[in-house]
C-alpha cells in the first residue's frame, strides 16, 4: 500500500489544531491591516470597519479551506496555503471609493472575480513560462520586501510618536526572536515544529508588564457579527472601475502563482497546469464572495509559505483548520479582538524569521538555474532590481496617473512582470539563442524550459 504524501496526510487532532492556530496568528495582523487602512482612508466609522475585518476574516477562512481541501474539479489547489487579503487591490479600491464610491468598489470587485474566474484556465496554461528563474526572482523580492513590514511591527510607523523605536520594543523583538530560533534550531519533533508558535506566546507573556497588550477594543465588540451581503448598497459596475479590479486579479494571480510554486517546491508535491488553474479559481472566487460579502480579494500568503518551509509541516489539513479557526474569527468579532491584542513587537519578530525564510526560498529556487548563463544571471538581476525600487523608494510614482499606479506601486508585481517579459523574450525566442551563440559560438538553448503536465517536479 502506497504511503500518503505528507501533503495529504491528517495529523493528530491536537497537533493540527496547534499548528493551525499558529498559521492564523503569524497571518492575522496582515490580513486585518487591509480593512483598517481601507476603511480609514475612506473615513468609514470604527462600526463599519469592524464589519469590514469580520468579513474579511470570514472571506479568508472560506478561501483557505477551498485552497486546502479543493472543491471537486472547480477550485482550490490543495497544497497547505492560507489565503487572505491581498495589498495589491488596496489603492485602486481607495481611488475608486473616492471617484464613484463604495457600491462601486464592490461591484467591480464582483465583476473582477468573474472575470478570474473565466481567466484562471487560459492563464494556467501559461505556466511553463514561470520557470525557476522567474519564480525565484519573484520570491526573492517579496521575502526582501516583507521583512521592512516586520520592521514597522517592531520599530513603529510614526516616527513623530512617543514609542517609536523604542529600544524595549526592539529587546522583546530580539528575545522573540532567540525563542524561536532555540526552539527552530535546537527543538526536536514537535517542539522544533511549534517554535515559532511558542515564540510568539513567550513573547505576549512578557510583553503584559510593559504594558503592550490593549484589550480595549474586546468589551466593545459583540459576540456574534456575520457580515449581511451588499452592506452598502446594491453594487454598481462603472467601466473604469471594473478594468481597474480586473487588472487587479491578474496582478493577484501573478502572485499567487510564484507563492503556489513555491510551496509545491517546498512540499516537493508536484502541480499540475490544472492544479495551479483551480488555484487561480480560488482567487476568483475570493472577489466575486468579496464583492458580495463586502470583503477583498484574497491571495496566498508568503508569511505562511515560510511557515511551511520553517516548519516543515507540510499537511493541507492543517491549513484547512487555519481556514476553520479564521471562519470562527470572523464571526465571533469578541474573540477575533482578542487575537488582534497581540504585541506588535512579538509578531514583527517572527515576521521576521519567516519573511527571510521567504526570501530564502527564492535564492534557493534561483539555484535551478543556470547562472553561470549571463543572460539569465542579468535578468535575474534586473527583475530583483526593479522589484526592490518601489519598496526602497517609497514614492516613486506617486505623481503618475492614478491607474499607472495600480500597477506600478507594487515591487511584486513589477518584479513578475519584469521576469515574465526578459525570460520570454531572451529564452523562448530566437534573440537569446542568438546572443549566446555570438557570446560564445555554441547554441543557444531555452534553458528553463518547462516540459510535461508536471509544472514543478518533486524537489526538482
Amino acid at each position: 500500500m502506497a504511503t500518503a504524501h505528507p501533503v495529504d496526510t491528517r495529523l493528530p487532532f491536537g497537533r493540527q489544531l496547534a499548528f493551525g492556530i499558529q498559521h492564523v496568528l503569524i497571518m492575522y495582523t496582515g490580513c486585518i491591516t487591509v480593512p483598517l487602512v481601507f476603511g480609514a482612508a475612506v473615513g468609514l466609522d470604527r462600526e463599519t470597519v469592524a464589519m469590514l475585518i469580520n468579513a474579511d476574516l470570514l472571506i479568508a477562512g472560506l478561501i483557505t479551506i477551498i485552497q486546502s481541501l479543493g472543491v471537486g474539479k472547480l477550485a482550490g489547489v490543495r497544497l497547505p496555503i492560507v489565503c487572505g487579503a491581498t495589498f495589491a487591490g488596496l489603492t485602486p479600491m481607495i481611488l475608486i471609493a473616492e471617484e464613484y464610491g463604495l457600491q462601486a468598489v464592490y461591484g467591480s470587485m464582483l465583476v473582477g472575480g468573474i472575470v478570474g474566474l473565466a481567466l484562471a484556465w487560459p492563464f494556467a496554461k501559461v505556466i511553463k513560462f514561470f520557470p525557476p528563474l522567474v519564480t525565484g526572482a519573484v520570491l526573492t523580492v517579496v521575502g526582501i520586501s516583507l521583512i521592512g513590514v516586520a520592521g514597522g511591527l517592531i520599530v513603529g510607523t510614526d516616527p513623530t510618536a512617543p514609542t517609536f523605536a523604542d529600544p524595549a520594543n526592539i529587546a522583546l523583538a530580539v528575545a522573540v526572536m532567540a525563542v524561536a530560533l532555540g526552539f527552530i534550531c535546537l527543538g526536536r519533533g514537535i517542539w522544533t515544529q511549534l517554535g515559532v508558535l511558542i515564540a510568539l506566546l513567550v513573547g505576549t507573556v512578557a510583553a503584559l508588564p510593559m504594558g503592550l497588550i490593549d484589550l480595549g477594543g474586546v468589551s466593545g465588540s459583540a459576540w456574534l457579527g456575520v457580515p449581511t451581503p451588499f452592506h452598502f448598497g446594491g453594487p454598481e459596475f462603472p467601466i473604469t472601475a471594473v478594468v481597474a479590479m480586473s487588472i487587479v486579479m491578474a496582478v493577484v494571480f501573478a502572485e499567487s502563482t510564484a507563492s503556489m510554486l513555491a510551496v509545491s517546491e517546498i512540499t516537493g508535491k508536484p502541480v499540475t497546469k490544472s492544479d495551479i488553474a483551480r488555484g487561480l479559481a480560488g482567487d476568483g472566487l475570493s472577489g466575486i464572495f468579496g464583492g458580495i460579502f463586502n470583503a477583498f480579494v484574497d491571495t496566498v500568503f508568503t508569511q505562511n509559505v515560510g511557515a511551511v518551509a520553517t516548519t516543515r509541516v507540510y499537511s493541507r489539513y492543517v491549513t484547512a483548520t487555519s481556514g476553520v479557526i479564521l471562519v470562527v474569527l470572523g464571526a465571533l468579532p469578541k474573540v477575533g479582538s482578542v487575537v488582534a491584542a497581540l504585541p506588535k513587537p512579538v509578531v514583527g519578530g517572527v515576521g521576521l524569521i519567516l519573511f527571510a525564510t521567504v526570501a530564502v526560498v527564492g535564492i534557493n529556487t534561483l539555484r535551478k538555474v543556470d547562472l553561470s548563463d549571463r543572460i539569465n544571471t542579468t535578468i535575474a538581476a534586473v527583475a530583483v532590481g526593479i522589484g526592490l525600487v518601489p519598496e526602497l523608494a517609497e514614492g516613486m510614482f506617486d505623481k503618475f496617473p492614478s491607474a499607472a499606479q495600480i500597477l506600478l506601486g507594487s515591487g511584486i508585481t513589477l518584479a513578475a512582470i519584469t521576469a515574465f517579459s526578459l525570460n520570454l523574450l531572451f529564452n523562448h525566442t530566437r534573440l537569446g539563442a542568438a546572443a549566446r551563440r555570438s557570446a560564445d559560438g555554441t547554441p543557444g538553448t531555452e534553458s528553463d524550459q518547462i516540459t510535461g503536465e508536471s509544472v514543478v517536479p518533486a524537489h526538482a
